[in-house]
């Protein structure tokens, strides 16, 4: 897989006790919240806003998730999630992502996105405007 090296975004967060299941770790479910508040602060970096993306005339959906959990997460640590793209399709959007305590990954996950028309919901090609900031990232 080759990636920039510097992720799109990276989210800061603290697990919060209500996360936590019966064993004291983090749900499961709930790295793919993670996952999805960073995907939220991406497009604000690469666009402004969710809103902004979506005045261009397409949005995302998920169509798959492969999640790999690496290390247990509990109440109150911090973690970082980062974004990274992997892949730019014709109507897709492939991104990994990273969770870290400190050095140790917690958990990993790659996404794929598909554009859609935001009325009909039908699977899309992006616009120019959004396909070229997509492709910068795999530029460098």
């Amino acid at each position: 897989m080759t990636r920039p090296r510097r992720p799109i975004a990276e989210l800061p967060l603290r697990v919060r006790y209500h996360e936590c299941d019966g064993q004291g770790i983090v749900f499961n479910a709930h790295y793919l919240a993670y996952v999805d508040m960073c995907s939220f602060e991406a497009e604000k970096a690469l666009f402004g806003s969710h809103a902004e993306l979506l005045a261009h005339g397409v949005d995302v959906v998920v169509a798959e998730a492969n999640l790999k959990f690496r290390a247990p997460a509990r109440y109150d640590e911090d973690l970082v999630v980062s974004q990274y793209l992997n892949h730019l399709g014709t109507t897709s959007l492939v991104f990994d992502f990273e969770i870290h305590r400190g050095e140790t990954l917690v958990q990993a996950a790659t996404l794929r996105y598909v554009f859609v028309d935001p009325a009909t919901l039908r699977p899309t090609a992006p616009p120019d405007a959004v396909r070229k900031v997509y492709a910068a990232l795999l530029e460098g």
